[in-house]
């Protein structure tokens, strides 16, 4: 086909741009990711030698309602299921970030300004008494273990180690102050009071020292806790007691075990039609009993007795305010789940409507993307301000006016925490990865599964993260002050946007533009169910998603999350070729009809005008002698040279010429860096359309610019790139053949006579300044 290397017929459509790339986009990601061994193996899979720990608890917890307290004792069980013999164990103290010496107030950084409140004031120097006072470490017969407190660590020294196989049971006492979050600086758990009826809401977790992780990544993860990078924590089964004022209802992770001893019969009665609902849930403490609790407070106590098995942590709420209903939700296996809520009466009619409902609506759709919910309950609690989660609780903000009227921001933010937060359950308090390191990996990929769930409960669902365009303004920020996703949690920039939308808006273009929905589904769903009760790290993933895919998918690890590099792709240039089909009448009239539609020159225009006007109407002499010469006429030897030309081509060589196709050269250049598939709408003459995907590889030999020709049958009129605005493309200002400009608009104002006062600028920057200093006019 070397005769197909015809002479082309060239317009010049478009602008040239440029682009700057540091690095090859492609190179594989081997240095950066650990190497494979019996543990983790190369497929992203454990390895036949994989192993983690365990710790048992049990539990008796007290809470001292009337000074806002925590008194507990627990035994632990630590099970060493490593290879290794143990000379110590880490053990966490999470509530000591609390502590009046905590790293956490003194790393935070402050400033004065000209106007501060008293409040501002307060929280500069802290006075909350936070932090556990351990009043003893015990092993099992009864004797003082040494130990040392390292901030938010604790270090138990052994006097022999803990050889393989083997396992050590010890016994802590303890007690703290529980926080006000609305007081003491937010957090994670704490009370919230309520002065009209002098009552409290609490929402408890980290709760107890906890068994640190040693896995065969890290060996102890036992960097500090500074008050963002969460948990990492070992699996273990739990029986907790808890002790609460008499008229207090619990809600905690686990099964209820005493049910007879702390329901009254109304109330177990109710469940048990909970128990059998699937469509509306069953309210089992109403309203009006939650008031009338409201107005006393019983002296008596009440235990209740909880037990979990398999799971990481354990939290609970308590509160004499609650309101309860419930229902079942079931699974594909045939296994149902108690869906349920608890709530003070300022969260309705809003939550009794939706939380328990977005309980069941979470677990259906997370479920469909992952595994079956494992566990017998997962719960919704109302707590102001808060969106938190432990294994089967969680606690989630969304309050109503105070006569019960609510926003559709209000209504649709309280679904979106709930369907995050009892996603959690999923990743990371399965699917159990180290959040003290990577909080992407649990935030991020709950995040995309909230998007997806979220566009599940209704179309076009207003999420506020998932879809590529959501990201756009962040990813073109200033470098100064984003993070790679692959930053260590204490140490990021932008904390909600590198950790929970870069990651979602990443998996989120995974699906719907590199890999396709059925390729990515199978692959996460892998991921999900290898590591399920496991602790899978980073590797693991981007592994796992290309061994399951067989799709090479490094450079998108690379870019995404090894980078702050950002999308912009810009349609440089478009060049239009026609065949030369060596046939002079075809091509003489292609040339006319260029030579009519072309601009003339000035000189030619006012010749002629001159000719026309020199010359009598009768005398035609000279124009006669131009209009009978047609240079662009096809002679006899024209027809012959063609005719020649034919019967030298074979067949094949004929249809490619006679099919006389329209050919467009397209110039791209990659602006921001980051390379990524290119989508092409083509709209043609007819005002048909034709979209076309090309793999991000083919920036693999050239990564800042690339040419590409499209052969199409008609002329295109119009060329869009990314027009599903799919790829995160910061600037699609350059996107478009022919190029289009924005409209930009202006204000206008009515100008006063000279003297007549101020101008509009003058009265704008007056009335900004008086909101700015809290005026009214």
């Amino acid at each position: 086909m070397k005769r197909f290397l015809l002479p082309l017929v060239l317009i010049v459509l478009g602008p040239t741009l440029f682009a700057q790339i540091n690095e090859n986009p492609f190179k594989q990601l081997d240095n950066e990711l650990p190497t494979p061994n019996v543990y983790r193996n190369a497929a992203g899979a454990p390895g036949y030698m994989y192993w983690q720990q365990r710790a048992d608890y049990e539990m008796d917890i007290r809470l001292d309602d009337e000074n806002q307290r925590i008194y507990g004792t627990e035994t632990i069980t630590y099970y060493n299921q490593s290879p290794d013999p143990l000379e110590y164990l880490w053990v966490q103290l999470d509530q000591n970030v609390r502590a009046l010496t905590s790293d956490t107030y003194k790393t935070s950084t402050n400033q004065v300004g000209e106007q501060m409140s008293l409040g501002q004031l307060s929280r500069l120097e802290p006075t909350f008494d936070g932090g556990f006072k351990i009043d003893h470490v015990k092993n099992d017969d009864g004797e003082d273990m040494t130990y040392h407190i390292e901030k938010t660590m604790m270090r138990i020294e052994l006097d022999e180690p803990l050889e393989p196989e083997e396992s050590i049971e010890f016994d802590i006492k303890y007690w703290y102050n529980i926080n006000d979050r609305a007081k003491d600086g937010g957090g994670r758990s704490g009370s919230e009071y309520f002065e009209e009826d002098d009552n409290y809401l609490y929402t408890i977790a980290q709760f107890y020292p906890r068994m640190a992780v040693y896995n065969d990544v890290d060996g102890w993860q036992n960097k500090q806790f500074l008050g963002r990078g969460e948990f990492t924590l070992t699996f273990g089964n739990y029986d907790v007691k808890i002790t609460v004022p008499a008229d207090h209802l619990v809600a905690a992770t686990g099964t209820l075990q005493n049910e007879g001893d702390v329901l009254t019969r109304d109330q177990r009665g109710r469940l048990e039609l909970a128990r059998a609902s699937r469509e509306q849930p069953v309210v089992i403490a109403t309203q009006e009993e939650a008031v009338e609790r409201e107005k006393g407070k019983s002296k008596r106590e009440k235990t209740w007795h909880f037990a979990a098995e398999n799971v990481r942590d354990f939290g609970f709420a308590t509160s004499r305010k609650f309101i309860w209903d419930a229902m079942g939700v079931e699974q594909e296996d045939g296994s149902v789940v108690m869906a349920m809520s608890m709530y003070p009466k300022e969260g309705n009619p809003l939550w009794e409507r939706f939380s328990t409902k977005a309980v069941a609506h979470t677990l259906r759709w997370y479920s469909h993307y992952t595994f079956n919910y494992p566990y017998p309950v997962a719960w919704s609690i109302n707590a102001a301000d808060i969106g938190m989660e432990y294994p089967m609780i969680c606690f989630n903000f969304g309050r109503t006016e105070p006569d019960g009227t609510y926003s559709e921001r209000t209504k649709y933010g309280m679904i979106s925490v709930i369907i995050h937060e009892v996603g959690h359950n999923y990743f990371p308090m399965i699917v159990n990865s180290d959040e003290r390191q990577w909080t992407w990996m649990d935030e991020g990929l709950n995040t995309f599964l909230q998007y997806l769930a979220e566009q599940q409960w209704e179309r076009d669902y207003p999420s506020r993260r998932g879809p590529a365009d959501k990201i756009v303004d962040y990813m073109k920020g200033d470098k100064q002050y984003i993070s790679p996703i692959m930053t260590n949690s204490e140490s990021i920039w932008q904390f909600g946007n590198n950790a929970y939308g870069k990651p979602a808006t990443a998996l989120n273009i995974l699906r719907e533009t590199v890999m396709g929905r059925e390729q990515f589904d199978y692959a996460f769903k892998t991921y999900a169910n290898r590591w399920k009760f496991k602790h899978p790290a980073p590797a693991d993933l981007f592994r796992t998603m290309e061994d399951a895919s067989a799709i090479d998918l490094d450079w998108f690890w690379r870019g995404w999350f090894f980078t702050t590099n950002h999308v912009d792709i810009a349609l440089a240039n478009v060049r239009q070729f026609r065949i030369n089909t060596m046939n002079p009448t075809v091509e003489n009239q292609r040339m006319r009809q260029q030579e009519q539609e072309a601009p003339r020159n000035i000189s030619s225009i006012r010749n002629e005008e001159e000719i026309v006007s020199t010359f009598d109407e009768t005398d035609t002499t000279i124009v006669d002698f131009y209009s009978e010469y047609d240079p662009l006429e096809a002679t006899v030897v024209d027809e012959e040279e063609f005719q020649q030309y034919l019967s030298s081509l074979s067949e094949e060589e004929k249809n490619v010429l006679n099919a006389d196709k329209y050919y467009y050269e397209l110039t791209f250049q990659n602006i921001g860096g980051l390379v990524m598939p290119i989508i092409l709408e083509f709209t043609f003459a007819d005002g048909t359309k034709d979209v076309q995907r090309i793999p991000a590889e083919i920036w693999r030999m050239g990564t800042e610019e690339i040419t590409k020709v499209f052969p199409f049958e008609q002329e295109v009129v119009s060329i869009v790139l990314d027009p599903f605005i799919e790829t995160a493309d910061t600037d699609t200002s350059n996107n478009y053949y022919p190029s289009k400009s924005a409209a930009n608009r202006f204000d206008l104002y009515q100008s006063r006579q000279r003297g007549e006062g101020e101008n509009a600028m003058q009265r704008n920057t007056r009335a900004s300044n008086m909101e700015q200093s809290g005026s009214r006019r």
